[in-house]
């Protein structure tokens, strides 16, 4: 093997998401001459990201003064919100007062991934080197055990291990500071979490799966500002969910369901909620005759305050959602991400190394807004009515409670198919796009190679036909978006078939498993899902 190639700057950035682009942009504003890149495993910027998106301007205010002169592609100022409780698959109630998190005046409907893709020009014309399509495959450490810098994955590599024509070793690039920016569950962050124990004096970190889908509506439906929110069904009241509908300009709407990963039910499926609750009265009528643009998934950290690690480490810094800021009863962690990004940004310039980061962010606005509402989303381990009503209370006392409430494993909380009680949940019959999740993946636009080893690594493939089967009935197969896993019958008996292709790189796999057997690792850079403005 060939001595790597290496790339030196003074920061490398790993994630073109709004915390690793806010940061590249903002240190190139106080350090000019600072060598910084941004590294994205995307084909290109902003292919990855999905989100809601309303966001909060401050932020992004501070970081362009200028940005509202030349908006992003998708950017609609928010006119009026509304908060819907879906009593059952028939009835709902509009509440007369929408809580007080989910105020939006002044608030802006976006597309993150277009937003992204905007300001990746923003830090190019600073002159941050952007570069989409390398895949930060693994850390790269010094002598004294430090983080140095990333590993760009190989590429050419057959299925089974040799290499083809194409082959091209992947290079390293070192800087004295890496950022990691690469969003919830990152892949070198949930390495490095457990190599310098960052999480040992914090809660689990939980998480939550969003499914959205953009859609194309007849002329007139659209109210371009309009944002709703609902709650209830068709989760049973022991699960964590609830939707956005986000009314966008051109006849779009931009609608999706969030999911909280510490669901009890084996059997329960986020997709399948998310597609029963297209068909609500209140919402069906409203996208009959509409199209499909665009589908994909992703995690969010949700664990917040307690859940939050350490965020600096020997040579390296965690921000955004690789760090777990997002407010959960907002609904919004974009602002989070760039104020992050900006934070370190500052620190750098003003002490030229990374010690005293977690301090800084913990005692800053980001840090506040977090252990405010830190008790919301815990609250809700003990059912639907006793999250609401806890949610009510700290609303109220603004987050003084004396206590905070602990963060459970997600795939610790899943219950065992002789112990678990799957309600009735009185599903309809579908009949709004898409049939089915394989039908969804195309309107994910995912392209991978097809003969490149599979990235996502089962440990132990005889639990899942054996244990797994027995005992939680696969799970797998029910809680993936996008069909990647599948128990097949052939003439080698029952089998784990992983559809790789398939994977929009959601990681709910490497979150729910309950053997925590699944890891997700990065495939050749450019691969995966292709998102146009989620």
């Amino acid at each position: 093997m060939s001595e790597r190639d290496i790339m030196e700057y003074d920061v490398i950035t790993v994630g073109a998401g709004p915390a690793g682009l806010a940061f590249a942009i903002r240190l190139k504003q106080l350090k000019p001459d600072i060598r910084v890149c941004v590294i994205e495993k995307s084909s290109t910027i902003g292919a990855h990201i999905l989100s809601g998106a309303v966001i909060e301007p401050e932020p992004l205010n501070a970081l362009l003064p200028e940005w509202g002169a030349n908006p992003p592609p998708i950017c609609v100022p928010v006119t009026h919100d509304e908060f819907l409780w879906l009593r059952d698959k028939e009835r709902f109630l509009k509440a007369p007062v929408v809580p007080p998190q989910m105020h939006n005046h002044g608030n802006f409907i976006v597309s993150l991934g277009a937003l992204c893709a905007w300001l990746a020009p923003q830090a190019e014309a600073l002159g941050v080197d952007v570069f989409p399509g390398f895949a930060a495959a693994e850390p790269v450490f010094d002598e004294a055990g430090a983080v140095r810098g990333v590993r760009i994955g190989d590429m050419g590599i057959a299925r089974d291990g040799t290499h083809k024509p194409s082959y091209t070793q992947g290079i390293d690039i070192v800087a004295p500071v890496t950022v990691l920016g690469e969003g919830a569950r990152g892949h070198l962050s949930k390495q490095l979490v457990a190599k310098y124990a960052l999480d040992k004096d914090c809660d689990p970190q939980t998480w939550s799966i969003g499914i959205k889908e953009l859609w194309q509506l007849p002329p007139g439906r659209v109210e371009p500002g309009k944002v709703v929110h609902t709650v209830g069904w068709p989760a049973d009241t022991k699960t964590y969910g609830g939707s956005f509908l986000y009314h966008l300009d051109k006849d779009r709407v931009a609608i999706g369901y969030v999911t909280g990963l510490d669901y009890q039910d084996p059997k329960l499926s986020p997709f399948e909620l998310f597609q029963q609750l297209k068909h609500h009265p209140a919402i069906k009528p409203l996208l009959e005759g509409g199209t499909i643009l665009s589908y994909g998934a992703r995690a969010l950290a949700a664990g917040g305050w307690q859940s939050l690690p350490c965020c600096e480490m020997p040579g390296a810094m965690l921000i955004g959602d690789a760090a777990g800021l997002l407010n959960v009863p907002k609904i919004k962690g974009t602002h989070q991400a760039i104020r992050s990004g900006m934070l370190a940004a500052e620190h750098l310039a003003e002490t030229g190394g990374v010690t005293g980061w977690d301090a800084k962010l913990r005692a800053s606005a980001v840090g506040a807004e977090l252990r405010k509402v830190r008790n919301i989303k815990p609250g809700f381990h003990k059912g639907f009515w006793a999250g609401m009503a806890n949610a009510a209370w700290e609303t109220v006392t603004a987050g003084l409670s004396p206590w905070t409430l602990k963060n459970h494993a997600d795939w610790q909380q899943l219950k065992r198919l002789d112990e678990a009680e799957s309600p009735k949940r009185d599903f309809v019959e579908r009949t709004l796009p898409p049939r089915d999740r394989l039908a969804s993946v195309y309107f994910a636009a995912t392209e991978h190679d097809e003969d490149q080893p599979v990235h996502l690594k089962v440990a132990d493939t005889d639990i899942c036909v054996t244990r797994c089967t027995v005992e939680y009935g696969n799970p797998c197969e029910k809680f993936c978006p996008a069909g990647v896993y599948e128990m097949v019958e052939d003439g080698d008996g029952r089998r784990l078939q992983i559809n790789a292709a398939n994977c929009v790189h959601c990681k709910t796999c490497d979150i729910k498993d309950p053997y925590q057997i699944i890891t997700w690792v990065t495939p050749e850079g450019g691969a995966g899902p292709n998102y146009q403005n989620l």
